[in-house]
């Protein structure tokens, strides 16, 4: 003999795989768009994903025959650290975003 709330709760979980596989999909597309990111008035420009995966670096000529190691490495670093700061910002933003479309309450996932 089945109970009613059987067929609730497995509706309610296969509810939850639903909005899980579509979170993923959303995670994955998020993730895989880039942007771009400069440091020291354009001399260091980052291209990367929003995942995390640096695709690119250019570094302007100007700063590269300054003999500024150091000032280099700075700048460098500073645009990459922007870059992951800014990926995570728009993954977190898309994610919350669609989280809300399904129903999803905010700080939930």
């Amino acid at each position: 003999m089945k109970m009613p709330g059987n067929m609730n709760m497995k509706s309610m979980m296969k509810q939850a795989e639903k909005m899980k596989t579509q979170m993923d999909k959303l995670q994955q597309e998020a993730g895989n768009k880039t942007l771009e990111v400069t440091a020291g008035g354009n001399m260091i420009k980052v291209t990367a994903k929003c995942s995390g995966e640096i695709l690119k670096i250019e570094i302007d000529d100007e700063i590269i025959s300054s003999d500024d190691k150091e000032m280099l490495q700075d700048l460098i670093l500073v645009a990459i650290n922007e870059a992951f700061a800014k990926g995570k910002e728009q993954v977190d933003s898309e994610i919350s975003r669609a989280a809300s479309s399904l129903g999803i309450p905010p700080g939930f996932l």
